[in-house]
C-alpha cells in the first residue's frame, strides 16, 4: 500500500506525463517561488529521502523554486547553538538558493550571544525559534526581550509552532503546539517586531490574532483542503501570507499543488504569495 508521501509524488509525477504542457512551463517557471519554510540536515528521529542538502537543493530546483530559507534541524536538541548555526551558513554558501536562518534557545544562557552572531557575524535576515522543543512559552519574558533585540538588529523571527504530527512523535520527545495567544500582547509594544508562524493549521482564532498583530505572518506548510491555502489567502491581512513546504519532513509538492490547483487563486494572487509576500519580509 503506498503511503502519502509516495501517493503525492507519484500523482505530481503522472500530471506532468498526462499533461506535457505542464512539464514545458515546469522548465520556464511562471512565477518565482520563495520557499519561506526549509530545513537542512538530518531530523533526529529518522532519516528522510531528502535530508542532505543537495538532495533537497536539486528537488527545490526541479519544483522551480528559486529561494528556500533554511532553518536547521540541528537546532532541535544540540545545545552547541553557535556550531548549528556555523554549519548552516557553511551549507547555505554551496547553494545560492539556500537564505540561511539561524536559530535561538532562550533556555541557554549565551542565548543573546547566538542572536547577535546571526546578526552580526553571519549578516542573516532572520532567526528560528522552538519553543515547544526548547521547553518556554511566548509568554516568557526572554521571548520579548528577543523580539525587542531582533527588531533592533532587522531581523525578524520565525515560530515553529510544531514540527511533526502528534501521532508520529517519538514517545520520550512529545511537544504540544505552542500557543500563540501571548503574541498581541508582546508584539504590541514593539514597533517593528516581524514575526512568521510556521507549520501551523490555522483556525478562526489564529486568523483573529492576525488581523489584530501587525507584523504577523503565517506560511502554508500545514494548510490542509484544495481550498484551504487560498481561503487562508482571502480571509488574512494584505501581505501576511507566504509559501512554505516544511521540506524536507513533509514533501515540496504537495505544498504546491495545494496552494496552485485549486484554480481559485488569479495569477496576480499566486505571485504575491509565492514570492512577493516574502520579499517584502526578507527586505523590511
Amino acid at each position: 500500500m503506498m503511503n502519502r508521501r509516495d501517493l503525492l509524488q507519484a500523482g505530481a509525477a503522472t500530471m506532468l506525463v498526462v499533461h506535457p504542457a505542464l512539464a514545458a512551463k515546469a522548465a520556464v517557471p511562471q512565477f518565482k517561488i520563495i520557499d519561506t519554510n526549509v530545513n537542512l540536515f538530518q531530523w533526529p528521529f529518522r532519516r528522510l529521502p531528502l535530508d542532505e542538502t543537495g538532495a533537497l537543493v536539486k528537488k527545490l530546483r526541479s519544483l522551480a523554486i528559486t529561494q528556500g530559507w533554511a532553518g536547521s534541524f540541528e537546532a532541535i536538541l544540540h545545545r552547541d547553538i553557535a556550531s548549528v548555526n556555523h554549519r548552516l551558513v557553511a551549507a547555505c554558501k554551496n547553494y545560492p538558493e539556500l537564505i540561511p536562518i539561524g536559530s535561538v534557545n532562550l533556555q541557554l544562557p549565551d542565548w543573546q550571544a547566538d542572536l547577535h552572531r546571526c546578526a552580526d557575524v553571519h549578516k542573516m535576515s532572520g532567526i528560528r525559534l522552538f519553543p515547544s522543543y526548547h521547553e518556554y512559552t511566548l509568554a516568557d519574558p526572554r521571548f520579548e526581550k528577543l523580539l525587542k533585540q531582533a527588531a533592533k538588529a532587522g531581523l525578524f523571527v520565525q515560530i515553529a509552532v510544531t514540527m511533526e504530527d502528534p501521532r508520529t512523535q517519538h514517545p520520550r520527545l512529545r511537544t504540544p503546539d505552542v500557543d500563540l495567544a501571548p503574541l498581541l500582547g508582546v508584539m504590541s509594544g514593539i514597533r517593528d517586531a516581524r514575526v512568521q508562524i510556521l507549520n501551523l493549521r490555522p483556525r478562526a482564532t489564529d486568523l483573529q490574532l492576525v488581523a489584530k498583530t501587525p507584523g504577523l505572518h503565517l506560511d502554508t506548510a500545514r494548510v490542509e483542503g484544495t481550498d484551504g491555502v487560498p481561503s487562508l489567502f482571502k480571509k488574512t491581512p494584505a501581505g501576511r501570507v507566504l509559501f512554505g513546504t516544511h521540506a524536507p519532513l513533509l514533501i515540496p509538492e504537495s505544498a504546491l499543488i495545494r496552494t496552485h490547483e485549486s484554480g481559485q487563486l488569479d495569477k496576480k494572487s499566486l505571485r504575491t504569495l509565492f514570492s512577493e509576500n516574502a520579499g517584502r519580509l526578507l527586505d523590511t
